[in-house]
């Protein structure tokens, strides 16, 4: 038998359970940490990082490729691509450590940072990565907010035979989603949430191929590619304002693949045999190369079909007005898919807090008691009234802060400079090379070092463009009277 005191001490409240009491028999259920079995497969845990990275992002590439052109838009998102590939598979080898098929599991990145690097590097790890999550709660509601609004202005415009400017206030929507996200959130765990990624990940796939498909008819129509190799020419725009929307730019793209922060928690729901970082190469591959396919299709038909005046997010930027139930669809497809994300980023947030509480005052039975509530037809739901008051506090925080701050394509800029570089390349090169134990100055080590600082650059040029955003975005700006 386990000694499984070690394994209590680790595991948050609801996954206590006492692997003594199970019968020999029963033991197949169980993994070799004494939690139970993990079922996902590469086609779950591509679902879960295609939900994760297909978000709003894509409908803001348009957008991006204008400001760098047809040369460096297409380029910039390749070299992202690879980047982010890359580093995910130095960091999926970090999930055990050790012998990659026997080491000790680590559950969160954090864990991973702790058993890798340790000291301080664990706290800065952890506070960019759940500040970053809080971000796209926030940057998420904003995004699902804007598709509401534009389902109804379409729905106006149509109605009034464009005769009416229709504008809607976007509050009430942002409260709407928020309300549905506190229902959602009391999904007690990661694990449970396969469902809601497949149905999201279909979302994604749904508006981003209706944009692509109103993209080529746009081209059609216009008879040719709109554009320039440059991008947006210095005159409609001033060169520092060019320089800055640039930078921007480059945020928003480091942001449409951002998924390396809840990478090891997606890990985390494999099966093995075989090895788990196995499984995650071949899931990584797959999630990248569709997303990589789509976002250069669905960035090139934008710029292809609007130019230099390709709107911030592709579909709620009225470029298209017509079929206005295309759009409906579209944006409907975008606010569930948005529904699904909030929860598949929150859940390792929600993880987290609510495994410090239960280690702080194990003894709190408002923390660590559930109450079976049943359920007609499902059986019993287990309420734990921390998980129901902490989770809701959160969903209510990210809705009034997204009521504040209603300006999308700065803050995604703004999330995707900031996370990129600490999450997506510095910890998994770090940790890659301590786990390799990779000599100083040999030519790998300098190969990896280069790759970081470039992508430092990178992040750093990326954030000051998009606080320029925020700065311009302030001037002319209400809070909580922001409408369409």
């Amino acid at each position: 038998m386990v000694d499984n005191t070690a394994t209590k001490n680790q595991l948050p409240h609801h996954q206590v359970f006492d692997i003594d009491v199970i019968p020999h028999s029963g033991s197949k259920c169980i993994d070799d940490d004494g939690r139970l079995k993990r079922t996902g497969t590469v086609w779950t845990a591509s679902a879960h990082i295609i939900t994760a990275v297909i978000g709003s992002g894509v409908l803001s590439l348009a957008w991006a490729t204008a400001q760098l052109g047809w040369v460096a838009g297409p380029t910039v998102m390749f070299l992202f691509s690879f980047v982010t590939y890359y580093t995910s598979t130095l960091l999926s080898a970090c999930y055990r450590s050790g012998d990659p098929v026997n080491g000790k599991r680590n559950y969160t990145y954090m864990d991973a940072v702790r058993s890798n690097l340790g000291g301080s590097k664990v706290k800065i790890c952890g506070l960019v990565q759940y500040l970053n999550l809080f971000g796209v709660a926030i940057g998420y509601t904003i995004a699902s907010s804007i598709s509401m609004v534009a389902i109804k202005r379409s729905n106006c415009f149509h109605s009034s035979d464009d005769k009416d400017p229709c504008h809607v206030n976007s509050n009430p929507y942002m409260i709407a989603f928020g309300i549905v996200q506190i229902i959602f959130s009391q999904i007690p765990d990661f694990d449970q949430l396969w469902w809601l990624s497949i149905v999201a990940a279909v979302m994604s796939f749904t508006y981003s191929t209706i944009g692509l498909a109103l993209g080529i008819a746009k081209v059609a129509e216009n008879g040719k590619i709109s554009g320039s190799l440059t991008g947006i020419s210095i005159g409609a725009v001033s060169q520092t304002q060019k320089i800055w929307l640039s930078f921007q730019a480059l945020g928003d793209i480091a942001f449409a693949y951002s998924y390396s922060l809840i990478l090891i928690e997606i890990q985390d729901t494999i099966k093995s045999p075989p090895a788990e970082s196995k499984t995650m190469k071949k899931a990584t591959l797959v999630s990248v190369g569709v997303t990589t396919l789509f976002y250069m299709l669905c960035g090139c038909m934008g710029y292809a079909a609007f130019g230099d005046s390709s709107p911030g997010n592709l579909l709620t930027g009225f470029g298209f007005y017509n079929p206005f139930w295309l759009l409906d669809i579209a944006n409907a497809a975008i606010v569930i898919h948005l529904v699904g994300a909030y929860q598949v980023y929150c859940q390792p947030l929600f993880a987290f807090i609510e495994k410090e509480a239960a280690n702080r005052f194990p003894d709190s039975d408002f923390i660590t008691k559930d109450i079976k509530i049943p359920i007609p037809g499902y059986g019993h739901y287990k309420l734990n009234r921390f998980r129901l008051v902490w989770r809701s506090i959160f969903v209510v925080a990210t809705t009034v802060i997204s009521m504040l701050l209603p300006f999308f394509n700065d803050v995604v800029g703004l999330l995707g400079a900031l996370g990129f570089w600490p999450l997506t390349v510095y910890f998994p090169v770090e940790m890659y090379i301590a786990q390799k134990k990779i000599p100083k100055w040999s030519t790998r080590w300098l190969c990896l070092q280069i790759l970081s600082v470039a992508c430092l650059i990178i992040s750093i040029a990326a954030a000051a463009g998009s606080i320029a955003g925020v700065v311009i975005d302030l001037k002319s700006y209400k809070p909580f009277a922001t409408s369409y």
